[in-house]
């Protein structure tokens, strides 16, 4: 069984910052791709970032210079730095990873989605 947990989402005055965190667990063998995704009201699911096995990231342009993504593999957790958050920031915040596990006597990948944290920020 494998979860992916986020957490340190909140509410936070325009121009603040905060870190999210998604911690994975369970019969893991490795992950690859890592990524944040985010949904505000009334809108689509879309990308903040990536971050590849190899450490390569990716970011949407509308938070590149302000968010960072990186991960701790000995941890198995990914990170968001959102720093000069705006009004627009305001959405539910998912943990996306590509995750080969532990199945019967071999292995699987698939892609795993956490339960989401709400990031609300006030102008």
């Amino acid at each position: 069984q494998v979860q992916l947990v986020e957490s340190g989402g909140g509410l936070v005055q325009a121009g603040g910052s905060l870190t999210l965190s998604c911690a994975a667990s369970g019969s893991i063998i490795s992950i690859n791709r890592m990524a944040w995704y985010r949904q505000g009201p009334g809108k689509q699911r879309e990308l903040v970032a990536e971050i590849l096995g190899g450490g390569t990231t990716n970011y949407a342009d509308s938070v590149k210079g302000r968010f960072t993504i990186s991960r701790d593999n000995a941890k198995m957790t990914l990170y968001l730095q959102m720093n000069g958050l705006k009004p627009e920031d305001t959405a539910d915040y998912y943990c996306n990873a590509y995750i080969r596990y532990m199945r019967g006597s071999g292995s699987d990948q698939t892609v795993y989605w956490g339960q989401g944290t709400q990031v609300t920020v006030s102008s």
